[in-house]
C-alpha cells in the first residue's frame, strides 16, 4: 500500500491552475470552493470536470444542483483563492459578483469564467468527479494564471 503522504508529495510535482467553483445550495444561497482539480474533458461537446472531496461542506450544490460555474483565477487573485479555501459560511459577504443564466456566482477579474450544466457525477475514492457541459463562457486575453505547485502558490517563470 502506498503511503498517502508520499503519494500526495508526488502529485504535488504537477503544477495546476487554481479555480473557484461556485454553485447554489437548495435554498438558493451561493456557495464556492477553491479547486485545483479541474480539467477539460471534451471539445465536442464542450465538457469539463472537477474533483471535490467527499467532505466538502457545500458538496450538495455540485452533486445535486443542476448548474455550477468555474472561475479560473489570475496570479493576482491569491486572496480570493484563500478565502474560498476556508470552511467559512459567509464567503460571499461583501464580495461583488455577477450572475448569468444559472444564478451561480461569476467572479470578476478572472482569466476565464465558465457556466456549466451538470451532466454526471462519479464516485472516486474519497472524492467525487463532477462532469459539466459548458453553456457559456468568457475569458481574458491578458493575464497569467495563479498556480499551485508542491503545496504552495506559484507563478509562471520565464517562458522557454
Amino acid at each position: 500500500m502506498l503511503d498517502s503522504r508520499r503519494f500526495r508529495g508526488a502529485l504535488g510535482r504537477f503544477a495546476t491552475g487554481v479555480t473557484v467553483v461556485t454553485g447554489l445550495m437548495p435554498d438558493g444561497s451561493p456557495v464556492g470552493v477553491t479547486v485545483n482539480a479541474f480539467t477539460s474533458l471534451s471539445l465536442r461537446p464542450p465538457l469539463v470536470l472537477i474533483s471535490l472531496a467527499n467532505t466538502t461542506v457545500c458538496l450538495d450544490a455540485f452533486v445535486k444542483g443542476d448548474r455550477f460555474a468555474i472561475n479560473v483565477l489570475g496570479e493576482d487573485q491569491r486572496p480570493l483563492s484563500l478565502a474560498f479555501a476556508t470552511r467559512r459560511k459567509d464567503k460571499f459577504k461583501d464580495l461583488v459578483y455577477e450572475t448569468w443564466d444559472s444564478g451561480c456566482p461569476i467572479l470578476p477579474g478572472c482569466l476565464a469564467n465558465l457556466e456549466c450544466t451538470r451532466i454526471t457525477v462519479h464516485q472516486g475514492g474519497d472524492h467525487v468527479v463532477v462532469i459539466g457541459e459548458v453553456n457559456r463562457m468568457e475569458h481574458s486575453e491578458d493575464g497569467n494564471p495563479l498556480l499551485y505547485y508542491r503545496g504552495s502558490y506559484a507563478r509562471l517563470g520565464e517562458e522557454i
